[in-house]
């Protein structure tokens, strides 16, 4: 028989999923503005980020509601708390979006520095990560959720690749380049930030499942 604090739980699920959905358009939204030199899309970013803000406080309001109503134990506990945690991370990629859209808006007017390759490379692997995290907390799948602590090494990757261009082959070269520069340095960390977002998220996924810490210890992806 299902308890009544089930369809409660699908419900966080589908918020939860909703708040999964705005951050990855978020990210989406942020570069394309990049990549077409997009003023409206960028803008379009940076005010939705209010929505965003107020579904991060209906799904926390929601998790603490269920709290004090339910006393909830064990595997519930974990996954409302997980949620809250989860909904954090969500909100904070968002917010990584915006600012990914304010440092497009100093760039669209200003001649391309370079065409981009890894940037969108790095985006697509941003996505990816959050769309894997949201899935594996969904689903309570662990395996999905070390696939997203393995991938975090590829944005490293790219941020350091993106990094190394622009400082050796455009501000080294020419100082002249370094405003613009910057300003793709930003984004690149930005999206790497992100990543980081996800890892969180991840590690909390194994958390619920199973109960165990990974955080600060890889060691333990290997078993």
């Amino acid at each position: 028989m299902e308890r009544h604090v089930d369809q409660e739980l699908k419900s966080l699920n589908q918020d939860i999923l909703k708040m999964g959905a705005f951050a990855e358009e978020a990210i989406y939204k942020s570069v394309e503005a990049l990549k077409n030199r997009d003023k409206a899309l960028a803008k379009s970013v940076i005010e939705n980020d209010n929505n965003v803000d107020q579904l991060e406080l209906d799904i926390d309001e929601k998790c603490i509601d269920l709290i004090a109503r339910y006393q909830p134990m064990a595997k519930d506990l974990r996954f409302i708390t997980t949620g809250m945690k989860i909904n954090s991370e969500l909100e904070r990629i968002a917010d990584i979006a915006v600012d990914i859209a304010q440092r497009t808006l100093e760039l669209v007017d200003k001649p391309l520095l370079k065409p981009l390759v890894d940037i969108p490379k790095l985006t697509s692997v941003a996505q990816n990560m959050v769309k894997m995290s949201i899935d594996a907390f969904v689903k309570g799948d662990i395996e999905l959720a070390k696939k997203v602590l393995l991938s975090d090494s590829e944005a490293n990757n790219l941020r350091n690749i993106i990094q190394k261009e622009l400082t050796e082959d455009y501000m080294a070269k020419d100082p002249s380049s370094a405003p613009r520069a910057v300003q793709l340095l930003l984004i690149a960390r930005f999206l790497e930030r992100i990543c980081d977002h996800t890892t969180n998220i991840a590690e909390d996924v194994i958390y619920m499942v199973q109960a165990e810490v990974v955080k600060h210890h890889p060691d333990k992806l290997k078993q």
